[in-house]
Formats: C-alpha cells, sequence, structure tokens
C-alpha cells in the first residue's frame, strides 16, 4: 500500500513534499481536497490523532479572509466543519503512511524518519 498525500496540488508545500518523495523514490497517491473534496470523517480522524490546532492552516490566505468571528474557534468540532466546509483551511501536506503514521505539513526531517531506506530507490 502506497502512502497518499492529501493537499492542493499547486501550494508550495505541496511542491515540496512531493518533489522529496519524487526524488526517494516513493511512489503515493495523491488526493486532491480542493478538488475531490474531504469527508468529514476523514478530518476528524486526523484531527483526533493530531490535534485540530495542529491540522488548521492560520497562516493562510482563506484564513486570513475569515471574518474575526470565524476565526474564533473553539471546539474540535467547530474546527472540522470549518475544515470539512473550506478544505483550504487545512494544513498541508497532509501525509496517510502505508504504516499508519500521520504527518502534518512538510518537515524533511520528518519525512527522512518516515520513510525508510529501504523503501526508497536511492
Amino acid at each position: 500500500m502506497k502512502p497518499v498525500i492529501y493537499g492542493i496540488k499547486h501550494c508550495n508545500s505541496m511542491k515540496k513534499a512531493f518533489a522529496w518523495l519524487d526524488e526517494h523514490g516513493i511512489a503515493y497517491d495523491f488526493h486532491d481536497y480542493k478538488k475531490a473534496g474531504i469527508a468529514h470523517a476523514k478530518v476528524l480522524a486526523w484531527s483526533q490523532a493530531v490535534g485540530w490546532r495542529t491540522l488548521l492552516n492560520t497562516r493562510g490566505t482563506t484564513w486570513r479572509k475569515l471574518s474575526p468571528q470565524e476565526q474564533a474557534i473553539e471546539t474540535e468540532d467547530a474546527a472540522v466543519q470549518k475544515m470539512v466546509e473550506q478544505p483550504s483551511l487545512i494544513k498541508r501536506p497532509v501525509v496517510e503512511t502505508a504504516d499508519g503514521q500521520l504527518l502534518v505539513g512538510f518537515d524533511p526531517h520528518a519525512f527522512a524518519r518516515t520513510f525508510k531506506p529501504e523503501e526508497c530507490a536511492r
């Protein structure tokens, strides 16, 4: 089973993640949640695994366009609902590995620790 990388194709963090995986010979599937959407159950599972504050992208344009009232998220349920409604609010990338690990955001060191050398082509 290949890892699945979730995000938006033209995001800079996504481009870095794609390049890292390609450079290391890691095959993956890609889910563009801007085009295909994302299931509430999936976002809730991620939130429960890493915490909604880790998952919520508060640095992007979509967040900055929200009103202060919309940004006043205080619960996991509210955060998950907002991320499902506006997938650009999900930090990118989110990677589900074949063995069930979850990576949020691109960190080359975390990718190197997660993907074992024997899985790499080089």
